[in-house]
């Protein structure tokens, strides 16, 4: 237990960073890690998956706060962007989580996987969003704040690997679409922790200290070391390249997913 929670700390260190650092969802990480010493322990393979993914995103609910707050003292955050983003959002993640209930983990993780790899070609090949709607409609913000919930809460995310390039794409530069986009994972991971949490209540396979498909060890000790590590992050995305960094990341998210497609 002690070597799993140091494990469970640095885990959170890494994905604090990253958050307020290229404002892409710790679940990246998160998820693969996790879903790694689940199998480790032996847990049964057809709540593995789910339980990584409610847990991914209930932490990112402390993870989120954090940052945002970081980013919010540079005057990065748009709020306005933020609050019209928001209810879909919400909407999206809980329907999200609802969806992934009725799939497997054997499902689950070649899905993830393979969104794994588009988020790294993305980040690979230094795609960028370009200006082309800086004042989109209510009915623009509703649509795409239901997919990017919807979607983040499926692979557990905390959503910035959709919500940065389409903050970008609408106007924003790159530092404001990174900090918006940490304020828009708070109600992404709001709904997706309250449907996974929902959705495995009482759930007969569930091991002890769990709240529906969130395991509470893991969510504490990654909770508490990235909201300690995202203000870094944050302070960092505003003196460092990020663009030479995310390719990097690009690089072990491609080893990541080929991890999940051959465990």
């Amino acid at each position: 237990m002690i070597i799993e929670t140091v494990f469970y700390l640095i885990l959170g260190a890494v994905v604090g960073i990253l958050a307020g650092l290229l404002g892409v969802g710790g679940g990246l990480i998160i998820v693969p890690a996790l879903a790694a010493i689940f199998v480790y322990h032996g847990l049964p393979n057809d709540i593995i998956m789910h339980l990584a993914l409610g847990t991914s995103l209930a932490s990112i609910l402390f993870t989120s706060i954090s940052s945002v707050y970081s980013h919010h003292k540079h005057q990065a955050v748009s709020w306005n962007q933020a609050a019209k983003l928001t209810p879909s959002i919400l909407l999206g993640a809980w329907c999200g989580g609802l969806f992934t209930s009725y799939l497997g983990s054997d499902i689950l993780k070649p899905v993830f996987a393979v969104f794994e790899l588009i988020i790294a070609v993305y980040m690979l090949f230094s795609v960028k969003a370009q200006y082309h709607n800086t004042t989109p409609s209510l009915v623009n913000f509703s649509i795409s704040g239901g997919i990017i919930g919807f979607i983040s809460s499926i692979v557990g995310i905390g959503g910035g690997s959709m919500s940065t390039p389409w903050l970008m794409w609408h106007g924003n530069r790159i530092h404001k679409a990174i900090a918006t986009s940490a304020a828009v994972g708070f109600p992404i991971a709001l709904g997706g922790s309250i449907s996974y949490l929902y959705t495995g209540w009482n759930h007969s396979l569930l091991p002890q200290h769990s709240l529906g498909f969130i395991y509470l060890p893991a969510l504490i000790s990654i909770s508490l070391s990235s909201v300690f590590f995202a203000p870094f992050g944050a302070s960092l995305a505003h003196k460092l390249e990020v663009n030479k960094l995310k390719r990097v990341f690009a690089f072990l998210l491609i080893g990541l997913a080929i991890y999940l497609f051959t465990s």
